[in-house]
């Protein structure tokens, strides 16, 4: 068997992946990165946010973005009954970028992945981690089984595990635990968007609210394709009969808004489910290793917010292991696994009550604050780490108490 030594060995080539490989590359440590699908390959998570904007131009990957001519992203529509609510990323509260993409994750995760073998970084694709073993100091021995050819071992000073729903490590090392997300399910395909309106219309991503707990997105590709799926409680998903594709197409006579320009639409693949998708583990580091992105903690898709966390961590973690590398002290408790529940708990309060019905009746609030708008909007672009934000910095109390006033405001008087 042979034996491959390493600086860092990276699982997973998604954007969490290439964003830890680019910075380490650029620190010139030796990596490389085992992936167990061939690219290109679909994977959900197809709206991005702002915030990971400044994560791709940092490690010199947004050029290669740019040129793809992805639909741009500046905002994010939610629509309930005949009430619109629009967030405008331009009019946020935080400093940063006001716009992204809207992006078919097969052709970006690709493009990611070939830039980074442009630039010297060896990628194995269609190659399985099936075992870690770490020793007292932390370096690990990585057992690796390719789709042809012999198992062989490499042998790291650190390992990134950013598998994403592999969650490679979570398994191994038995850290995964219950998320404190309720349990909800998801129907997703894409269609060839033959009614597209033209205009602005046409390009909005949006989200058709049917009820507090079940909504509709429709996610417009530049390509000319759509992306349709529904969100809900999975008995109410599980509830519709006949195969995934009739399912979803009764599914989209539920929209009244959508209904008709997806009427007797053909999906482009059989539809997909994800029963119960919200994930958490027990802990983001040990020694020798840092969970990234979905190999950490998948919340929910409704805020879009999955891509931004993977990338979030991902610079986060090379950026520490390069320090430690270095010889230098890394405090992983505070710098990487409280900043990064920091974010995941201000998306996490904002999931819950979107779900209680909290945030809903503060997004359809005809008479909403401009200046509250903007906050909120600041958290819907990503910016869940800026603490000069009031629904940042004390969001577990203000999205209840606005909900409230809001609510009482609109009380019948008897």
């Amino acid at each position: 068997m042979n034996n491959f030594e390493v600086d860092v060995l990276i699982i997973g080539a998604g954007p969490s992946g290439c964003v830890a490989a680019a910075y380490l590359q650029k620190q010139g440590f030796s990596i490389k990165v085992v992936e167990k699908s061939r690219f290109p390959r679909f994977v959900i998570g197809e709206s991005l946010l702002p915030r990971c904007m400044d994560h791709f131009e940092e490690v010199g990957l947004l050029d290669c973005l740019n040129r793809q001519g992805f639909e741009i992203k500046r905002g994010a529509r939610f629509i309930r009954e005949d009430v619109i609510c629009e967030f405008d990323f331009s009019e946020k509260f935080s400093d940063g970028y006001d716009w992204t993409w809207q992006i078919p994750r097969a052709d970006f995760d690709n493009v990611l992945a070939q830039e980074l073998i442009k630039k010297g970084v060896e990628i194995a694709f269609e190659q399985e981690v099936i075992d870690v073993k770490f020793s007292e100091n932390g370096t690990s021995t990585t057992t690796v089984k390719p789709s042809n050819g012999e198992n062989y071992t490499i042998s790291a000073k650190f390992i990134i595990d950013s598998s994403g729903y592999g969650r490679v490590l979570s398994r191994l090392l038995e850290l995964d635990k219950p998320s404190e997300i309720p349990e909800h399910s998801s129907i997703f395909a894409h269609v060839e968007d033959l009614n597209r309106p033209d205009g602005r219309e046409g390009t909005l991503i949006t989200f058709d609210v049917l009820d507090k707990d079940t909504w509709f997105w429709v996610i417009p590709f530049s390509n000319g394709n759509t992306s349709l799926g529904f969100v809900g409680k999975t008995d109410y998903i599980n509830s519709f009969e006949g195969s995934p594709s009739e399912r979803l197409m009764q599914m989209i006579k539920t929209s009244d808004y959508y209904s008709e320009r997806f009427r007797d639409v053909e999906f482009l693949f059989e539809p997909k489910i994800i029963q119960n998708y919200s994930t958490s583990v027990k802990q983001l580091y040990g020694k020798g290793y840092a969970l990234t992105g979905n190999s950490a903690e998948f919340l929910d898709p409704v805020f879009s917010s999955g891509v931004t966390f993977a990338t979030e961590s991902g610079l986060k973690a090379a950026k520490l292991i390069s320090e430690e590398l270095n010889n230098k002290t890394v405090d992983w408790e505070n710098d990487y696994s409280n900043y990064m529940k920091e974010g995941v708990n201000v998306f996490a309060t904002y999931v819950k009550e979107w779900y209680t019905g909290n945030l809903q009746a503060i997004f359809f609030e005809s008479k909403m604050n401009p200046e509250i708008k903007k906050q909120i909007c600041s958290v819907l672009a990503g910016y869940v780490w800026d603490k000069n934000n009031p629904f940042v910095k004390h969001h577990n109390r203000l999205v209840k108490t606005l909900a409230e006033v809001i609510k009482l405001e609109n009380k019948p008087v008897s």
